[in-house]
């Protein structure tokens, strides 16, 4: 007899009348900070310090002073600000009072940034000081903005003649006991702008009930670990991921609810985020390889004290040679997968208590993808959409179900059926999974080389390139050939003062064919030097551009 699937009414139990039904809303993500970690620090700079106390007070004056201009459940506000504890404030007064925080890319050109402010509808914008050009350059553009906020670090600086105020005195005028209201947890929270290399930006949103749901399942995987890679109370959080992408992978919120000491280095550079690891003994943190890369060739790191570090890596594959040197400083990275549109944490490469002590495999794990957290339906499929063998070496896309990812992209609906086609989150990343349950991306479908009839993966040769002494940075892009459809370029960036010559290069990754590890059509047709690799706004190598400029139309 076949289970049904209908609810039996004389098994429902009725709720008290008084009961409180608790819906998922981020207010409820400060309750238990608030209980045991009122007197825990949040840092910003050498600038300000104060507690979680001072945070909550500061969160409703905000909330109090965002109505007071006439912000209303259901609007947006943006905020454009580098990594702050004024960025934290918002990431909960604004959702809280109802409305929707939109965070602004701030590394995109003024045109992107134009388009996305006025596609998401933004009634406020928030503005750091340092942005004041960009604003004053599109401001006769922007099509709902009414009221302008400043921000700036420099007591007394004058305040721009269109500024409804200015951040720290509107704060000011506003209580700190801004009733938060309960409403639908499936309200939307937060909205932001897509980072691709191709047409314009698109818009993601997310609700109450998904970012709970996210900071719940990521904390969750992250204190799981007996050792490795474990966040636990006693950390000290910085994030190095911008705040205004994908709500720097979730972490603030989770630092928050865990109560977290927390330090936020407003714009980044090596020097500054490495005085404040030294200065704040920060503990946990998050980059993506451009960063790591950074703060590794910087010479202060021989100074500080990186030891125990425990740092996510994500955004972009971790290659090997890149973590070697970071485990080399007594780092414990390991990689984390996800994407803007998947809010975004599905996987962690955490080491398993059985598959520690061999330093190799422990490499070789922390540069995986990863394993899935809790309530992620990751799937590798066929183009039938039909699940491939976990032997680690069938190849399909993979994709997902989750209950945060966005369910579409802003006023774009084609898009955003194309985005779930056939009811899971389609990641256009190719990927395998082992028999252990790690997932390994061996590439984007876009930058796949197809080349003498196979598939070559760029990012396992950038993996095995970067493993060379000599190099600091590679990328890999396929360029025409009339012979084989396609051949590897790969662009490097040789170490300072190191030395190697094409031929090198190509000789490296012939031994890694000999070994098997890749294809003998892998051996790059080129290998260029080049004196840096064009990222993009967030950090990642930008392929599309490199392709425009190395294999042109």
């Amino acid at each position: 007899m076949k289970p049904s699937n209908r609810i039996d009414p004389d098994n429902l139990v009725e709720p008290a009348e008084a009961a409180y039904a608790y819906p998922l809303l981020i207010k409820q993500l400060l309750h238990a900070a608030m209980a045991v970690s009122a007197e825990q620090e949040i840092i910003y700079r050498d600038i300000k310090r104060y507690n979680y106390r001072t945070l909550s007070h500061r969160i409703g004056q905000l909330a109090s002073a965002l109505e007071s201009i006439g912000v209303a459940p259901g609007q947006t506000v943006a905020m454009m600000d580098w990594d702050s504890h004024r960025y934290l404030e918002s990431y909960f007064a604004v959702p809280m009072m109802g409305a929707v925080l939109m965070t602004v890319n701030a590394r995109l050109s003024n045109e992107q940034v134009l388009y996305t402010i006025n596609h998401s509808g933004a009634k406020v914008l928030i503005f750091n000081a340092e942005f004041i050009g960009v604003v004053e350059e599109i401001r006769d553009k922007l099509e709902t903005v009414e009221s302008y906020v400043f921000i700036s670090d420099q007591p007394g600086e004058a305040l721009p003649s269109y500024c409804s105020a200015e951040y720290e005195a509107l704060l000011h005028e506003g209580s700190p006991h801004f009733e938060f209201p309960d409403f639908d947890e499936n309200t939307i929270a937060t909205s932001f702008y897509t980072t691709g290399t191709t047409g314009l930006p698109k818009g993601v949103f997310f609700s109450h009930r998904q970012l709970v749901l996210h900071t719940l399942a990521t904390a969750s995987a992250l204190s799981s670990p007996q050792t490795q890679g474990r966040l636990h109370r006693d950390d000290v959080y910085m994030p190095i991921t911008p705040m205004f992408h994908v709500h720097a992978w979730g972490m603030p919120y989770i630092a928050t609810m865990m109560g977290l000491r927390q330090v936020y280095p407003g714009r980044y550079t090596p020097e500054g985020l490495l005085r404040l690891v030294a200065r704040e003994r920060v503990t946990f943190s998050h980059c993506v390889p451009t960063i790591l890369h950074m703060l590794l060739s910087n010479p202060a790191i021989g100074d500080t004290d990186v030891r125990g570090w425990k740092l996510i890596i994500g955004g972009s594959a971790l290659p090997k040679g890149l973590a070697a040197r970071a485990v080399e400083h007594g780092m414990d990275l390991f990689t984390g997968y996800g994407m803007s549109e998947t809010c975004p944490i599905l996987t962690f490469a955490q080491i398993k208590t059985a598959l520690q002590g061999d330093r190799e495999r422990e490499l070789e794990i922390r540069t995986k993808t990863g394993l899935p957290i809790p309530l992620v339906d990751l799937r590798i499929v066929d183009e039938s959409m039909d699940d491939l063998p976990h032997d680690g070496k069938a190849a399909g896309e993979i994709v997902v179900r989750a209950p945060w990812l966005t369910q579409g992209y802003l006023k774009n609906p084609s898009a955003s059926e194309t985005l779930w086609a056939g009811g899971y989150l389609h990641t256009n990343d190719i990927g395998t999974i082992d028999p252990e349950g790690y997932v390994q991306v061996t590439d984007r479908i876009k930058d796949v080389i197809k080349t003498g009839g196979e598939w070559v993966s760029s990012l396992a040769l950038e993996d095995i390139i970067s493993r060379h002494a000599a190099v600091s940075e590679v990328a890999v892009i396929g360029v025409r050939d009339a012979k084989w459809g396609e051949r590897p370029l790969a662009l490097v960036v040789l170490k300072s003062g190191a030395t190697a010559s094409e031929r090198e290069l190509r000789d490296h990754v012939k031994r890694f064919v000999d070994e098997g590890e890749i294809s003998k059509f892998a051996i790059p047709e080129q290998v260029k030097f080049v004196p840096a690799i064009e990222k993009t706004s967030v950090g990642k190598i930008n392929k599309k551009g490199l392709r425009e400029a190395y294999d042109p139309d």
